[in-house]
């Protein structure tokens, strides 16, 4: 079964109808038992940071999240709350990842919407992707470049499309609205054994 956490995201039925395409059992939840016990994680995201956190916190899924020791996938806001710091709202993020998350500084990027290609992949999430392929996104915000950076996307400057730390990974983009590319990507997390 994969968990996918509920915390008033936009996003979560249409990654959960993504996963369940794939034929995996898929379940959105803020129960506590049920995400430590779920095969995979998946931590959606569309939404504003400084609120999102208040609702994990209130939740006490601040504290259940770094602690998950099954794959875990972070996606659009979820990659962000993930990380150390979050210039939206000045926000304290969970600190899985030790980066900050900074605003695109020309207005003229801002939100970033629309297809990009990858760029440096490196991770088996990401197999069987090239960079000729497009993933979507939609964003105003960013992860700096890491250690912990598996796929960049060049958009006014290279920030990082993908990450990944030891059993957590996380995704800039939208795999659930990327079409044949998105799904080979979930199928791939789908086979990730820690």
């Amino acid at each position: 079964m994969i968990a996918i956490i509920d915390y008033n995201a936009g996003n979560t039925t249409s990654v959960k109808n993504a996963i369940e395409r794939l034929g995996a059992t898929a379940i959105v939840t803020r129960d506590h038992a049920l995400i430590r016990s779920a095969e995979k994680v998946i931590f959606p995201g569309v939404g504003e940071a400084s609120t999102a956190m208040q609702f994990l916190r209130e939740q006490e899924l601040d504290q259940l999240i770094p602690r998950l020791k099954q794959p875990v996938l972070g996606i659009c806001l979820g990659q962000q709350l993930l990380c150390r710091f979050s210039e939206e709202g000045n926000t304290t993020c969970l600190g899985i990842f030790p980066v900050d998350v900074k605003r695109f500084s020309d207005t003229e990027l801002v939100p970033h919407i629309g297809w990009n290609n990858l760029l440096e992949i490196r991770s088996g999430l990401l197999s069987g992707i090239t960079e000729t392929d497009d993933v979507y996104f939609v964003h105003s915000y960013y992860a700096e470049l890491s250690e912990y950076t598996i796929a960049t996307c060049d958009y006014g400057l290279t920030y990082s499309a993908a990450m990944q730390k030891d059993n957590f990974y996380a995704v800039q983009f939208h795999p659930e609205k990327s079409a044949t590319v998105g799904e080979r990507i979930l199928r791939n997390f789908l086979k990730v054994v820690e």
